[in-house]
């Protein structure tokens, strides 16, 4: 297997990550000159894609196993970190994308903080988390299956917009504008398909992994669900046509927010 084909397929049969990739392709803007860090790279896919953008990237993750996953896609500039401190020197960047990430670590409050150090004033910090509160229903549902935050490798649910953005105004941050993403439709469909592989498909959890298991992580698990990659593949355009029936919702929120936010103050 491909170390770069496996998650170019999976993307293919995505349907939130090739959501959120469309909105960022359209509204990113990179200069060759912009130094941009890539906080939370995971396996580094969509890193993969928007680098295609240019600018000079530094690519970074709590996980080594992540990065061996990023290594055959991004190359060079991986740097392992932990979930207290960047070991990168401040004001080093103009731009930080933090694509679900920020939910993951222990202590949010200190990422934004060390975020906001790297960034250069009136650098732009492009965010991504889960959007909750009391009318996400499908949250609930994700409970009632047995689905904990663990599984997801989540430290919390996710957060309200009014939260994050008076998190972000304490770190120096304005948001400027943001768009959400994942309706009921594709979240639903998602949450099945996470049911579906935490609990008959995995064969076991991988203790510790900041993303948590609801995926195939490296080549070789993908290999080893090759015939439920076929069978899904054969559904996916169903799947795939449900999900737009979230453009019917015109005034319901997604499950994710997409947030652009200038530093304005250390």
């Amino acid at each position: 297997m491909d170390e770069k084909n496996w998650q170019l397929q999976l993307f293919a049969r995505s349907i939130k990550k090739k959501d959120k990739f469309a909105l960022l392709q359209k509204s990113l803007i990179i200069d060759a000159q912009d130094q941009i860090l890539d906080l939370g790279c995971a396996q580094g896919l969509l890193s993969y894609l928007l680098k295609q953008k240019g600018g000079y990237w530094v690519h970074a993750d709590l996980d080594w196993t992540n990065l061996l996953s990023a290594r055959p896609l991004l190359e060079k500039n991986l740097i392992q970190t932990d979930s207290h401190s960047l070991p990168l020197a401040s004001a080093a960047f103009t731009k930080v994308l933090c694509l679900d990430y920020l939910e993951h670590v222990d202590d949010d409050e200190q990422c934004l903080q060390e975020i906001n150090r790297v960034l250069r004033l009136q650098g732009q910090l492009i965010l991504a988390v889960p959007q909750t509160g009391p009318f996400f229903l499908l949250h609930r549902l994700r409970s009632w299956l047995g689905l904990k935050l663990e599984d997801y490798g989540h430290k919390r649910e996710g957060y309200r917009l009014n939260q994050l953005q008076d998190k972000l105004a304490r770190h120096g941050f304005k948001v400027s504008h943001y768009s959400t993403f994942a309706k009921f439709f594709s979240e639903i469909i998602e949450l099945l398909l996470n049911f579906i592989y935490i609990k008959l498909l995995a064969t076991k959890a991988i203790p510790g992994l900041r993303d948590g298991h609801i995926r195939p992580m490296s080549a070789q698990e993908f290999t080893q669900q090759k015939k439920s990659f076929r069978l899904y593949s054969i559904v996916y355009p169903l799947l795939w046509g449900l999900s737009r029936l979230d453009k019917l919702l015109v005034f319901s929120n997604g499950y994710s927010l997409l947030i652009w936010a200038t530093k304005i103050r250390d």
